[in-house]
């Protein structure tokens, strides 16, 4: 059974259930900053997410910052489908941590559809208007406004897994003309974002091993629309040691633009070289 997490103090009318866990999220990884506020945040640098969903003119502006770095950057220009899975990863990485950091942390899952998240990618800062959440019958917070209490630990994990589905079901659709994927390949997106940011944030964490062991019981295989599981993995380094690895269910097509980098989690990238390049990053 996973390790749970202490629990927090109580939820108070001036703090929200989510304040000390969004904290803690910024404190590790201060590239982000989460607000929760009555209303999703608009205007400049500002795009909501269901304006991301519709794939129109503010779809384009938004990926109009890929197109730009990938040029500064790399001094050329990558495929338009490149630049939508780049701004797609850049959006859904940040947006997952938004469920999976409370769930990790105090057992809470946040409801977060679409019309109530807003993205300001400049500043990394992600708005959210949290209004339902599930816990468990011994969470503290279990008799707030928009609490929902279940039962147990795996109808919690269901609570997360349903949670980031409904958010990115919408945006996926948005993103789809342009990324010339199919359904299961934007949904090993979606699997590839939610096993590392939790994976990663574990680590800066210090609790790596856990978040590992938890990112698998969430995602174990077969739940739909997920493609896969977490699918991690161990191998071993030249002296003996064991090495975490994982086999991503989407490619980031970063190969496209440097065809001799790939990620060590890459399908492309064979065990031999993972094992090199993990214990050169020691």
């Amino acid at each position: 059974m996973a390790m749970r997490a202490l629990a927090p103090p109580a939820a108070t009318s001036a703090v929200s259930p989510f304040t000390a866990a969004y904290a803690r999220l910024t404190e590790v990884f201060p590239y982000l900053t989460v607000i929760e506020s009555e209303q999703p945040r608009t205007g400049e640098g500002w795009v909501r997410a269901t304006e991301l969903a519709e794939g129109g003119a503010a779809l384009e502006d938004f990926l109009s910052w890929d197109d730009a770095q990938v040029l500064r950057d790399y001094g050329k220009r990558a495929r338009p489908d490149v630049i939508a899975s780049f701004g797609l990863h850049r959006y859904a990485y940040p947006v997952c941590l938004l469920v999976t950091i409370p769930w990790f942390l105090y057992r809470r899952v946040p409801r977060i559809p679409a019309e109530a998240v807003s993205f300001q990618r400049t500043l990394g800062q992600v708005s959210v208007r949290i209004q339902e959440f599930a816990c468990l019958p011994d969470d503290p917070a279990a008799g707030s406004p928009g609490a929902r209490v279940v039962p147990d630990e795996e109808a919690l994990r269901a609570e997360v897994r349903q949670a980031v589905a409904e958010h990115l079901a919408p945006v996926l659709e948005g993103f789809r003309p342009r990324m010339r994927r199919r359904e299961r390949a934007l949904w090993g997106m979606a699997t590839d974002e939610i096993t590392e940011g939790l994976w990663y944030l574990g680590h800066l964490l210090g609790e790596e091993e856990r978040a590992m062991r938890e990112a698998g019981e969430l995602l174990p295989g077969a739940t739909a629309p997920y493609a896969q599981g977490a699918s991690f993995r161990e191998l071993t380094g030249p002296e003996g040691e064991t090495l975490a690895t994982r086999d991503r269910a989407s490619c980031c097509f970063f190969y496209t633009l440097r065809p001799e980098d790939t990620c060590v989690t890459c399908p492309r990238t064979c065990d031999a070289e993972r094992v090199e390049r993990l214990t050169s990053s020691r």
